[in-house]
């Protein structure tokens, strides 16, 4: 996916990886019952925020990492029919490693 976001600051436009919609004993869940999100994939990062000094601190996430964030933070924003959300790096609570 060619992305056309260009974050700012300590931004990142990460992808959410959707819910599974069964439970693990087969029941399908509706809409309305599935948790939001919390894992997804980066596609895109700002160059970091400044410090007092006015130097950059660079992000400690890059392009590709697969992410763990707080439940309701960032801003939602659909792009090609896509939903995404544009984080905080605080928002971001682990990277998850395989």
């Amino acid at each position: 996916m060619s992305i056309k976001l260009k974050p700012l600051a300590d931004r990142l436009v990460v992808e959410p990886k959707e819910r599974q919609e069964k439970t693990p004993s087969g029941l399908v869940l509706p809409e309305t019952a599935k948790e939001k999100p919390q894992e997804g994939a980066v596609l895109s990062v700002g160059p970091g925020r400044r410090d007092d000094d006015g130097k950059r601190i660079e992000m400690d996430v890059a392009v590709g990492d697969t992410v763990l964030f707080a439940k309701y933070g960032g801003t939602e924003v659909k792009i090609d029919n896509k939903k995404l959300l544009i984080l905080k790096e605080s928002d971001v609570l682990a990277i998850v490693e395989n």
